[in-house]
């Protein structure tokens, strides 16, 4: 195992924030649709794992104005007033139908800005490439004149195709703005910005991205099993690929992630998000809904991976 101080700090695009290597991702803070927010887990736990996670060196939350309705927001900007440590807050534009001029981005970003209760952010993203009541250069030039004014220090995009990032890279490089992100699902288990020029583009125009559900939603966390008693809980308990039937697929994978991660006395999960970093200007945002996996996330910092097992768990990945 070699320690790599380097891969800590991660700069956003060409020159936005740096920030941790390794950020967390706040969906599941007041959602109750699709996670069990309420139930299994309550806001005196989600504060639990945000102090958790700075405490390990992840200071990087992102969130959005549809997670929980605002609820996400709201939460972290109540947590936020308990630290004195830096941190990046990442937030999300969802561009609906009726918000349909730039007036109604820079009314958003005022949303979001009020219940985080700061008055800037690290990152401000477009949650979806849907532009057809808003056109791609309308919303551009909104966010760039957000960036002249201060209140976010980088532009990101999120679900954007190659083409479609390519688009809005040139539009901000007019306003003299690099594009920061591209926000995409990315893990073991999704590799699709591999093969469809997202990854390729991206690194070709120094965007960085960030992986959303880099655990495949808990499955590479080593949790579920066949045999396993763990059953997810909310809208995972009908995913098939949770069934016992998708567990035994999943299974030579699963074995791997189990056996490098004892030979690093790592947890499998570490291991996953170690592999993501190992890609190179990816920064792996995984949830938390308690201080364990806060802290458990943070134990994916501090080493990396040696390249005979990044290239074993790539072989082994379906």
């Amino acid at each position: 195992m070699e320690s790599d101080t380097a891969q800590q700090t991660v700069q956003l695009g060409s020159d936005g924030p740096v920030v941790p290597a390794l950020g967390i991702g706040t969906w599941a803070w007041g959602d109750s649709l699709f996670w069990s927010y309420g139930k299994d887990y309550n806001d005196e736990q989600l504060q639990q794992a945000f102090h958790a996670s700075i405490e390990a060196g992840v200071t990087l939350f992102d969130t959005a104005e549809i997670y929980g309705l605002g609820q996400s927001e709201r939460l972290i900007g109540r947590f936020l007033k308990q630290t004195t440590q830096p941190v990046a807050i990442a937030t999300k534009y969802f561009p609906l139908p009726w918000r349909f001029s730039a007036d109604a981005v820079r009314r958003a970003l005022d949303d979001s800005l009020y219940r985080l209760q700061v008055a800037s952010i690290a990152l401000y993203q477009v949650h979806w490439p849907f532009d057809f009541f808003l056109g791609q250069d309308a919303l551009i030039n909104a966010l760039a004149d957000e960036v002249e004014r201060g209140r976010i220090q980088a532009v990101g995009v999120s679900n954007y195709s190659a083409e479609q990032m390519q688009s809005a890279h040139e539009l901000l490089a007019k306003r003299g703005i690099p594009l920061a992100v591209n926000q995409m699902q990315y893990s073991l288990l999704e590799r699709k910005i591999e093969q469809n020029g997202v990854m390729a583009t991206a690194k070709d125009l120094g965007i960085t991205i960030l992986a959303y559900s880099p655990l495949a939603q808990g499955l590479l966390t080593g949790k579920y099993s066949p045999g396993a008693a763990a059953k997810p809980q909310g809208a995972r308990s009908i995913d098939p690929r949770f069934s016992a039937k998708g567990l035994e697929k999943l299974a030579p994978l699963l074995d791997t992630l189990a056996a490098i991660a004892q030979t690093y006395d790592r947890t499998p999960a570490q291991v996953a998000l170690n592999w993501l970093m190992a890609q190179g200007n990816v920064i792996p945002i995984p949830g938390a809904k308690n201080a364990d996996q806060a802290r458990q996330n943070g134990g994916a910092l501090g080493w990396t991976l040696e390249p005979k097992d990044v290239e074993a768990l790539r072989n082994a990945a379906p």
